[in-house]
């Protein structure tokens, strides 16, 4: 079988990845929900389907995909690719589906590993986990081998503290304690690459970066690469009224990723192991 990649969901880490499987010789397909972004993307040459989520693609969409990847958020109802597609994903040989670290729940700023119990607190995270488990079902009855990738924070170029500084919207937030794991969106592609092509055992992998860090010091530093005055911290207590519902839940929990498995069975070198090299690497860009 051809080496085809179909990703479910174009959006900023799976278009990255289809980047990276297209310049390493496979070929790849993909969904959008709108024909703006659709046109878009076929003029930089990528195959791409409209998928609402509602009517199920048609069979010559994902005709011969050897690797099928899913990126797209589950809802209330579910995940939308197993529940309109499921007929066309028992013909890949491997199935890999984006997760979150937020399975785990809070942890207190304690570390959490592939083998931490999951315990979602989060509406969002516990529709995660049922998703996680419906895809490795589905895998079990295709006879396919699959990857759960579990993310903390993304960030890369167009969405960073990098950004935030230049746009004047970056904000300290002092939460004594607290601890955000990260990770560069070039480097969850490095990883889906690596796991579509290194032998292993299919396994769950917590794709984050060797430092978890916490809020305040990232600005700091993306302020201090680009030369701009440092904004004093703004207390947790002060900042929380402002802030969203969804932004607020980032801060109810508190845990710090290992990624140790990541390195041992899959043998990724990160490009990027900690925020310094990744906000580096955006402002030199810049």
């Amino acid at each position: 079988m051809a080496r085809r990649l179909f990703i479910f969901g174009l959006g900023y880490s799976g278009l990255e990845i289809a980047k990276l499987a297209r310049a390493s010789d496979w070929t790849v397909a993909g969904t959008c929900t709108t024909t703006d972004k659709a046109d878009g993307l076929r003029a930089d040459g990528f195959e791409v389907h409209l998928f609402d989520g509602v009517e199920p693609l048609a069979a010559t969409a994902v005709g011969g995909a050897s690797h099928i990847l899913c990126t797209i958020a589950p809802g209330t109802t579910g995940d939308p690719a197993l529940a309109t597609c499921a007929g066309l994903l028992r013909q890949a040989t491997w199935l890999g589906y984006l997760s979150t670290t937020g399975v785990y729940g809070d942890h207190g700023g304690g570390w959490v590993d592939e083998d931490t119990p999951a315990n979602p607190g989060q509406p969002r995270s516990i529709e995660r986990l049922a998703a996680e488990r419906a895809w490795r079902a589905m895998a079990r009855e295709a006879g396919a081998s699959i990857d759960i990738f579990r993310l903390p924070g993304i960030y890369g170029p167009g969405r960073s503290p990098i950004d935030q500084v230049k746009a004047g919207t970056a904000r300290r937030i002092d939460k004594p304690g607290q601890f955000f794991s990260r990770i560069h969106v070039e480097d969850i592609a490095g990883t889906v690459l690596k796991a579509m092509t290194q032998l292993h055992s299919s396994g769950i992998y917590n794709v984050a970066d060797d430092l978890p860090a916490a809020n305040a010091d990232v600005v700091a530093f993306a302020c201090e690469l680009l030369g701009r005055p440092v904004p004093p911290a703004i207390p947790w207590e002060e900042a929380a009224p402002a802030m969203s519902a969804m932004a607020r839940s980032f801060y109810a929990e508190n845990r710090r990723v290992r990624n140790d498995r990541l390195k041992q069975d899959l043998g990724v070198t990160l490009r990027f192991p900690t925020y310094r090299e990744g906000l580096r690497a955006i402002a030199a860009r810049s």
